[in-house]
């Protein structure tokens, strides 16, 4: 283990994302992974979060990247300002991580008006988590599509280049909830590396 590494502590969301990159020796971390169902619960979150932050941050001498954002707990800020090395990257979700951070979302949906589907938010996923499962399993049709009535559509997110491959799940996804597939951006892994190791070379001036 190279204890010269920082930590990322990061959703499972981007998981796959972060591993390639890993992988492909394009990203120097050591990664912490916690639960991507963890957000449907804003405690179960923080505690989670807390524990992990604590066991990273044990060796002071070594970084510790939070790969959470604003939006994804209330108290992301307070909860990782406790502790002087480490650094909160400044995004508002996962889906803003791959776009770059720094509020590009907001730019591209200002008004939130899309659910977005990237390898690590697939209906798939989201069925064999037990957090995450109730949707598909303990709600009626007219629940679902009232729960998602106040969208537009589905924007899909290929960050990895293989998302056509999900073709008949996202489609049966879309029927499910009552949104159409509005469109696909080929995001790639480039602005989401960049983004990460902006905030590890540069600790002091990242959002905190």
């Amino acid at each position: 283990m190279d204890y010269q590494k920082p930590y990322l502590i990061c959703c499972s969301i981007l998981k796959k994302e972060v591993e390639k990159l890993i992988e492909d020796s394009q990203l120097p971390v050591e990664p912490y992974f916690l639960d991507a169902g963890l957000h449907v619960d804003y405690d179960e979150l923080e505690e989670a979060l807390t524990k992990a932050i604590q066991e990273c941050s044990k060796d002071g001498s070594r970084q510790v990247i939070v790969a959470y954002g604003d939006w994804c707990h209330p108290q992301a800020k307070e909860i990782i300002g406790k502790h002087d090395n480490v650094v909160k990257i400044d995004a508002l979700n996962c889906i803003d991580c791959l776009l770059g951070g720094h509020g590009k979302l907001s730019e591209i949906d200002p008004d939130n008006e899309y659910f977005y589907l990237s390898p690590g938010w697939m209906p798939s996923e989201l069925k064999a988590n037990p957090r995450f499962n109730p949707i598909f399993y303990n709600c009626s049709l007219e629940e679902i599509k009232k729960q998602f009535s106040t969208l537009k559509g589905i924007m899909l997110f290929d960050s990895l280049e293989d998302i056509d491959e999900s073709k008949n799940e996202m489609e049966e996804f879309s029927n499910y909830i009552g949104l159409p597939i509005i469109g696909k951006k080929l995001t790639g892994l480039d602005k989401f590396r960049d983004f990460l190791l902006e905030t590890i070379n540069s600790p002091k001036n990242a959002h905190t």
